[in-house]
């Protein structure tokens, strides 16, 4: 079995202090045995307004967000789903939301650009990502070995979470296997992620047969937002492993593969799939 850790975090607009406080909990997370660490959506920033991430934005492979996530793994052998970071586009008035793996030795095992562009209003709350974002490209899957264990990865960011075609597209990538794991960092509102966070989350991992590690913002920020939290861990079942419901800290789980093989054993839905 291989433990893995969702960090929870309720990040500012410092980026040192996020840092600190990320690479606090990866320490911590590795001192409990976990070899596959993922961060919340924008652990590096939470700004007073959208366009600090224009500000903080980085060139791929450089700059301080990236090289503190590439010292992190390497320095405690940990595989790293750096949650979400500003990455420079072509539009210099955009942004990437990028999601970056990180391998035990430092390298950059994949990216991944957020597809889906949240905008929500309800008459009190409103936001608009699409302001300050660029829509990213295409899906992104890739092998990972925590713990010499080799699992099929699957990535997605927040928003992403509404739309089951997604990670449908990643689990039937012709010539591969379905997806192992699925992540999801996240930086939920508190309403929307009181009303369909873990609902969702369990979906998807229901209907795919994988695992979800999903590391969210949760708390009262100081821009004032306040995000929903509770970080969880979901196996192909959809049981729920382990939840952090407010505050910085890990959600720290197994991930067994003989539990994934028997599940989807004992009811092979994807092998049923006609569409």
């Amino acid at each position: 079995m291989t433990k893995i850790a969702a960090i929870q975090m309720v990040s500012g607009p410092d980026l040192a202090t996020n840092l600190a406080r990320a690479r606090h909990w990866m320490n911590e997370a590795a001192a409990q045995g976990a070899s596959l660490v993922a961060l919340p959506e924008y652990f590096c920033l939470m700004g007073h307004g959208d366009e600090a991430k224009l500000q903080f934005a980085e060139a791929p492979g450089q700059g301080p967000i990236q090289a503190a996530m590439q010292a992190a793994a390497r320095e405690l052998g940990l595989w790293i789903i750096a949650g979400t970071q500003p990455m420079r586009c072509a539009d210099p008035a955009r942004v990437r939301n990028s999601c970056q793996v990180y391998a035990p030795d430092g390298r950059i095992a994949g990216r991944y650009d957020k597809l889906h562009l949240f905008r929500y209003d309800n008459g009190r709350e409103h936001y608009d990502e699409g302001r300050v974002l660029e829509a990213g490209d295409a899906p992104v899957r890739l092998a990972v070995a925590p713990g010499g264990q080799t699992l099929q990865l699957g990535l997605s960011v927040c928003y992403d979470l509404r739309f089951p075609e997604l990670y449908r597209q990643m689990s039937f990538t012709p010539g591969l296997a379905p997806l192992d794991l699925i992540s999801v960092p996240a930086a939920f509102t508190h309403t929307t992620g009181q009303a369909h966070w873990e609902l969702l989350l369990r979906a998807r991992a229901v209907e795919n047969q994988a695992y979800v590690i999903a590391a969210a913002q949760g708390g009262r920020h100081e821009n004032g937002r306040r995000t929903w939290g509770h970080s969880l861990v979901v196996d192909p079942w959809g049981e729920v492993l382990a939840c952090l419901p407010e505050g910085e800290g890990l959600a720290l789980a197994e991930l067994d593969l003989q539990r994934l093989a028997q599940v989807r054993r004992q009811l092979p839905a994807l092998e049923h799939r006609r569409f």
